[in-house]
Order: C-alpha cells, then structure tokens, then sequence
C-alpha cells in the first residue's frame, strides 16, 4: 500500500498546508481517508485523478475532514466518471452529504449521475464493513462534531493503515492502532490541551499503548508546527508518501 499525504493540515491551512485529504492505493484501488474541503484541488495539484477514487472513509463529518466530498461528487459528475463511488462514515453521514451538496449547490443531490453513490454507515465499536477491495472499521472517539467521530483503521491488500481522525486522548485509540503498519494520530499542538484535541506531549505519554509498526503526526496547528524540532516522532506534509 501507498500512502499519500495529499493533505495534512489542519481547518485553518496553518502552515499554507491543505486539509486532510490521505490517498491509499494498493493494487489499483485507490480510496481516500477523509475528504477535506480543500482536497479536490490538492488531489489536482499533485497530479492525482479524482476519477480513480474508488472509495472514501470518512473519520468525522467537520468541514475539514469531509467538506470536499460534495466537490469530488460533482467534479466526477462533470467529469464523466462512470465507476461508482463508495462512501463509508459515521452514523449520520447519509444525511450530512445530502445537506452539504444541497447547501452549496442546490438541486445536486438529486441530479442524475452516469455512476452511483453508495453510503455506508459504520458502526462505531470496530465491527467491519466492506469498502470495495478494503475492510473499514471505526471506533467511537471524543471530538464534539454533531455525529459520531471515529478513529478508522483500513487494510487493503494486505497492508494497514490507521488514523485518529481528530479527538482528546482516549484509550480507545489503541484498537485501531494495534499493529497497524501505519498509524497517523493528530498532534494539533505541542503542549498546550485542547478540549477535543490531541497535543504532541499527551500523546507521548501514552505511546506505549499505541501498538503501531509506524507513528506519524498530522492536523498541526501553527503552534506544533513552531515545535517540529522538539518532537522525536516524524510529521506528515502535503505529498509525504509512505510505502508499506
């Protein structure tokens, strides 16, 4: 599996970075993990077609994890996409979609499309769903957002890919860490807590239940950012790529 970075930052673009946006690839199939509203663009900017998007996991339905998905619904639409598009996300996300598109472009919801979009609502204590090719599990984390936040862990083709999605430290982590290849966990600021927020110096305190082959940082605000030569755990940027 590769995974790309197409998007590491956090809401407000510190860093000039786009929102999170992380392309998984493996064996042709391609699948996002959150959709920020910035991702179109990013995925453009580096070269990826959003066409060969097969699917999007979704961790929390906030504007900067799942606001571009209207945008990649649409662009495929204009864009004559014929494949389907499988969306999986938490409870609420069915919902949620159709009020995004219908807010920003009235109507699009229920236009006529040459491919199909089908929601999957996970559930929210890691029982698995099938997304295409891939097995999405999402664990219930702590991060007010009017739905369910999740934690997702993704294996697709023999590889696994975990990531936090934005919450405050829980011990709930740990399942969709637990020997992971990858695990990517916010680490919005160096030291100083944020309710709903993980900070890098929580996050280090609890790293010996975090049971990942691999650790990196992302959704930093500028303040981590400022930090990055004080941690000991590498941090994404906009293109990292990581081969697993």
């Amino acid at each position: 599996m590769r995974v790309r970075f197409v998007g590491s930052g956090d809401a407000f673009g510190s860093g000039g970075r786009s929102q999170t946006c992380i392309h998984l690839a493996a064996e042709g199939q391609v699948l996002l993990v959150d959709c920020g509203a910035t991702s179109l663009a990013a995925l453009k900017a580096q070269g990826l077609s959003p066409n060969d998007v097969d699917a999007v996991a979704l961790t929390h339905l906030h504007g900067d994890h799942f606001g571009g998905l209207p945008f990649l619904i649409l662009d495929g639409q204009f864009c004559h996409r014929t494949a389907p598009l499988l969306v999986a996300g938490p409870p609420g996300t069915r919902a949620r979609l159709t009020a995004a598109m219908e807010t920003l472009f009235p109507g699009s919801s229920r236009a006529d499309r040459s491919f199909p979009v089908t929601v999957t609502e996970l559930a929210t204590d890691g029982t698995a769903a099938r997304l295409g090719a891939a097995t999405v599990r999402g664990w219930e984390v702590e991060h007010a957002c009017g739905a369910p936040p999740l934690a997702l862990r993704v294996e697709l083709c023999g590889a696994s890919f975990a990531y936090s999605g934005d919450t405050q430290w829980t011990p709930v982590l740990a399942g969709p860490a637990q020997g992971a290849d990858l695990f990517a966990v916010e680490a919005y600021t160096f030291d100083r807590s944020i309710r709903y927020h993980l900070d890098y110096q929580t996050l280090r305190a609890h790293l010996g239940e975090i049971h990942a082959q691999r650790v990196v940082l992302t959704h930093m605000s500028s303040q981590m950012l400022s930090r990055l030569t004080d941690a000991e755990l590498p941090a994404a940027y906009d293109g990292m790529i990581i081969d697993l």
